[in-house]
């Protein structure tokens, strides 16, 4: 099993003044420790269930481009962009700058989007659930053409594209690995066998619920004739390692869980993130012991 670090708070000691500094300090402690991924969420303002939307937000791609700086291994993502915040164009050209400037290291992660109050707040458009699904799955085969020999026009029902020329093009072979955010039955798995190279699941549903999920997309994957073995299987999990969270051994014992029913990386957040000193040893000895599971 892979570990990947999501960082979804920006909220340390020092404010503002000091997120770079400390951003720079946490990514390249988890790089040197062997995190195999490091994830920004695509969120403009704070979310619900990690603070107040008042607290400190950075921009996921501004930010990704300051990571890839200051790592030299792990692999760079957002988590997840939703479709009605760029272009698909744009996003594509984006996606492939983090790979180049990285040297093929990005992700493209994406999904239908969910927060309207962010969106109307900074004026973008949000339309019907069933729309951002469609502008998804045209986001998604605008994304495959910018990222082959074709250049050719794309007349979607939401997109007009009179050229898909994407110069230069990525690094990361055949393309930047896609991640399709969700875990919706109908669509987003389906998407994601169609599509998609990696799905991101959330472990908190427990083993049990993502066995079922990951069997859905199986079935997805055998109507659309894909090798679901070709289709990386992650998920997103809290790992506190502060002095009165989880020991290791229940870190580890939940990541053999996970890989049991078919996960194979864990994306962790940690509250305590900036608090480098509570988590650099733990985390060492995690990622080395369940890299054989």
């Amino acid at each position: 099993m892979r570990i990947g670090l999501q960082i979804p708070s920006f909220t340390w000691p020092g404010g503002p003044a000091e997120i770079g500094s400390r951003l720079a300090e946490i990514v390249n402690t988890a790089d040197e420790v062997g995190f195999y991924s490091i994830w920004v969420m695509d969120h403009f303002f704070q979310i619900r269930g990690v603070g107040p939307e008042t607290d400190p937000m950075l921009e996921a791609y501004t930010t990704l481009g300051y990571i890839a700086a200051h790592t030299k291994r792990a692999r760079l993502g957002a988590m997840i962009t939703g479709v009605i915040y760029r272009y698909p164009g744009l996003l594509a050209k984006t996606a492939t700058t983090l790979d180049i400037l990285s040297g093929g290291r990005a992700y493209l992660g994406i999904g239908a989007a969910w927060n309207e109050s962010e969106s109307k707040a900074l004026g973008v458009p949000f339309p019907s659930t069933s729309e951002r699904f469609e502008r998804l799955e045209e986001a998604l085969q605008i994304v495959h053409q910018m990222w082959s020999d074709n250049d050719g026009p794309i007349h979607g029902k939401h997109y007009q594209l009179e050229s898909t020329m994407n110069s230069p093009q990525p690094l990361s072979k055949p393309h930047p690995p896609i991640m399709v955010g969700g875990s919706g039955e109908k669509k987003t798995l389906r998407m994601v066998a169609q599509y998609a190279d990696a799905c991101n699941l959330f472990t908190y549903e427990g083993p049990e619920k993502i066995s079922q999920k990951l069997d859905i997309l199986k079935e997805h994957c055998a109507k659309l004739g894909r090798d679901y073995n070709e289709i990386e299987r992650t998920g997103l999990w809290t790992v506190n390692l502060s002095s009165d969270g989880m020991t290791v051994a229940q870190v580890i014992e939940m990541c053999s869980s996970l890989a049991k029913v078919g996960i194979q990386h864990l994306i962790v957040n940690m509250p305590n993130v900036s608090e480098i000193v509570a988590w650099q040893a733990p985390m060492t000895q995690i990622i080395q012991e369940v890299a054989s599971l």
